[in-house]
């Protein structure tokens, strides 16, 4: 058992070394991402190459036509506001600065 956690180990060692990346993180980007992020991208309208500029833009929009005083339901600005904040901290850290 201890030779197969020294093995693992290893490994993910030599694919952050090789790729620049933790073998999760390799698996995730295989998968298409996860999921809650994928729902808050379509839950604003943004494409997964949006910048800051563009998810709050699109944050904006979606709480105009969500919002209580116009008729929304307070639950959606709660979904829309966590929608944002998701997607602008998955953001590289250059893009957040900018």
């Amino acid at each position: 058992m201890g030779k197969l956690i020294w093995l693992v180990v290893v490994l993910s060692l030599l694919s952050r070394f090789y790729w620049g990346q933790w073998p999760w993180q390799i698996w995730e980007k295989l998968r298409g991402g996860p999921v809650p992020v994928q729902r808050a991208r379509r839950l604003l309208g943004v494409a997964r190459s949006a910048d800051r500029r563009a998810i709050i833009e699109a944050h904006k929009r979606l709480i105009v036509q969500v919002h209580p005083d116009r008729g929304g339901d307070a639950r959606l600005v709660h979904e829309a506001n966590a929608a944002r904040d998701l997607l602008l901290a998955t953001l590289p850290d250059a893009a957040v600065r900018g």
